[in-house]
């Protein structure tokens, strides 16, 4: 018999993907140049040269077995300690082997982390706006997803709200910053708020809450934006990286989780994670891709594109009158619409051309996405589309 859960979810396709495959269909009426497509964050800039040359030279010249071989469950160990070398480099904590577990991307890490610290019936946390794949990867364990709602003055956490939702039933708490899909970076005030409340919560209930720290765009931050390391505030941190954004290379599903080394039985929960593997089938992430990445652990692209087309868009928008929280990272802008829904806005914008995210689905009814991680001659380009949609508005 097929499985009934997953046959429903047929009827609820990403919205993000059916704006991406209705640009696709467009593209091919007026050309993809003239299709002003925010809809997907796929990275728009080269893939550092080093990690390519490694790739071929590991390719040509290496040990078949070694290259193309499985690896290790927790991952290749000389990658893994290269991992923990430069998180202790950058960051200052002491992180060994023992504390690295490898996953392809971030998405593999977020479902390990959840099957570790989780059982059946359990509630998880997580902050609106919210990236809305977090429903599934969370629902489909057995635990609950409960979400936060948004404080929009500024995209910081609503700790009112939150407290009031940190029942004893909360095993872990899910944070993503810099988030997708606000471009708003989590301030050092407001991790300090984060941990002292779950310190003090996990005294009262008498057991662990984990912090999986979702961290994709870790390396994608603006000038002069307080952006600290997450788990430096609070011990029970479980980090999953993911290097897709860092250097552009989200093809290649390839990243970590890291757990504190100060939590508890951090040795122990990377090592449950490879037995997770066994029941999900999401292990032995490509040893290749391991290898390679292991070369350029510090490199990134250059990102410096980013924070120009944000610029860009935010003058503009605001000037537009368009209300948006400036972004401190990543690649996204969340402006309010320019009127209460959000579905009707976008589907507007659709007449020029410019291809806007809802977030309905992120939690935050009334505003929209737009994905920047394109050319910045693109960006200026659709310029034009964006006052001619603000103008029907002004009528």
């Amino acid at each position: 018999m097929i499985a009934e859960e997953y046959k429903q979810m047929l009827g609820k396709k990403s919205v993000i993907r059916e704006i991406a495959e209705y640009g696709a269909e467009r593209a091919k009426e007026i050309e993809y140049e003239h299709v002003f497509d925010y809809s997907l964050g796929n990275p728009s800039v080269p893939v550092p040269q080093a990690f390519t040359d490694k790739l071929i030279e590991l390719a040509s010249s290496s040990d078949p077995g070694a290259v193309h071989g499985y690896s290790p469950s927790l991952g290749i160990d000389s990658v893994r300690e290269k991992v923990a070398q430069s998180l202790k480099r950058r960051f200052g904590m002491d992180y060994q082997k023992e504390h690295i577990f490898m996953v392809s991307g971030a998405a593999g890490g977020l479902a390990h982390a959840l099957r570790a610290v989780t059982v059946k019936g359990d509630e998880v946390i997580t902050f609106a706006p919210y990236f809305p794949e977090y429903d599934p990867y969370v629902n489909k364990t057995g635990a609950v997803l409960k979400v936060v709602p948004a404080n929009t003055a500024d995209f910081q956490i609503n700790f009112t709200e939150f407290e009031k939702m940190l029942t004893p039933n909360v095993t872990a708490v899910i944070i993503n910053s810099p988030n997708n899909p606000s471009g708003i970076v989590y301030s050092t005030d407001t991790l300090k708020q984060l941990a002292q409340l779950l310190q003090d919560k996990e005294k009262e209930y008498g057991h662990e809450i984990y912090l999986i720290s979702d961290e994709p765009y870790r390396e994608i931050v603006f000038k002069n934006v307080d952006a600290p390391y997450i788990a430096t505030f609070y011990q029970n941190t479980i980090t999953c990286y993911s290097f897709s954004k860092s250097l552009s290379i989200p093809g290649e599903r390839i990243g970590y989780i890291a757990v504190n080394p100060a939590c508890k039985d951090a040795a122990l929960i990377v090592n449950i994670c490879g037995q997770i593997s066994r029941g999900i089938g999401h292990n032995c992430p490509p040893s290749i891709i391991q290898l390679a990445i292991a070369e350029v652990i510090d490199m990134t692209a250059d990102l410096s594109v980013y924070e120009t087309n944000m610029n860009i868009l935010y003058n503009e928008l605001t000037n537009l009158g368009f209300s948006c929280v400036k972004p401190g990272g990543t690649f996204y802008m969340f402006p309010k619409a320019l009127e209460d829904d959000a579905v009707a806005f976008c589907k507007r914008a659709l007449k020029y051309n410019l291809l806007l995210v809802p977030a309905d689905s992120f939690g935050c009814p009334g505003y929209f996405r737009i994905a920047y991680c394109i050319p910045t001659e693109k960006v200026e380009r659709s310029l034009n589309a964006f006052r001619k949609l603000a103008e029907e508005y002004k009528k």
